[in-house]
């Protein structure tokens, strides 16, 4: 569970629910929310092919779940298997699936154990990247059109009700709930925006360009076992990957 966002998405709308204070119930409208969420869900479908709708749920759980490897961590790991590739030789790692529980790490490690060229090693495994890429840029490009459409329905839903008022203006009566539509449609589009959609797509990236980062040390860090480099060597290249003051010795 990602503390941070749940911490930021209580603070936000504890704040802004104090604000309003005893006012609170004349800011729930649901024909305000139908337009914006309704439409900005519409436009989505609209923008997006359905295999990437029917992801949004997986989308989003991500923001909340996803706890992504130490790069520590890993790198401690692949200097192990190096050091144990020089002892013991390279098939000494075939069982490494039932030690590590990094899928991409094992495939790599199997096709070195396999004795494939590390030209293939080097693109199979780049293209696993490459394409991991895109998927995540794909969801976080998602949440962030939903971003830009929010407020813009906002906004429709505003003229929706200037309009009703404008035909009503002999009804006293109609004219509130008319107004309530033009200012609280725009009040859901701008949170959900501000709040939701584009925090989530940022968080998405942040995510995404860690993982990223993970996957080519661990490519890196595969190839190295290749070559048979020594576990010093190993570890100088990986810590090329990390801010000087993150850098450690890992090989004792």
């Amino acid at each position: 569970m990602d503390i941070a966002t749940i911490i930021g998405l209580v603070l936000a709308l504890g704040l802004i629910i104090f604000a309003m204070g005893e006012f609170f119930t004349a800011f729930i409208n649901i024909p305000s929310l139908l337009i914006v969420v309704g439409g900005t869900l519409g436009a989505i479908f609209v923008f997006f092919p359905m295999e990437n709708i029917l992801g949004l749920g997986g989308i989003i759980r991500n923001v909340f779940l996803t706890k992504p490897q130490q790069i520590s961590t890993l790198i401690a790991t692949i200097i192990d298997y190096a050091g144990r590739a020089r002892r013991e030789g390279i098939l000494s790692l075939q069982n490494v699936a039932n030690e590590v529980d990094d899928p991409f790490f094992v495939r790599g490690i199997n096709l070195v154990v396999d004795g494939v060229e590390e030209t293939v090693i080097e693109d199979i495994m780049t293209n696993e990247i490459d394409y991991l890429e895109d998927r995540h840029k794909s969801g976080a490009d998602m949440l962030a059109t939903m971003g830009t459409l929010s407020p813009a329905f906002g906004m429709i839903g505003t003229l929706i009700g200037l309009v009703i008022m404008l035909q009503n203006l002999a009804d006293t009566s109609a004219i509130g709930p008319a107004m309530a539509i033009a200012l609280i449609t725009t009040f859901y589009g701008a949170l959900l925006a501000n709040l939701v959609f584009i925090p989530f797509s940022g968080k998405l990236r942040l995510r995404s360009n860690q993982e990223l980062l993970l996957k080519r040390i661990t490519l890196e860090g595969v190839l190295a076992i290749s070559q048979g480099n020594n576990p010093r060597v190993v570890e100088q290249k990986l810590n090329s990957f990390l801010a000087p003051k993150l850098r450690g010795s890992l090989t004792g």
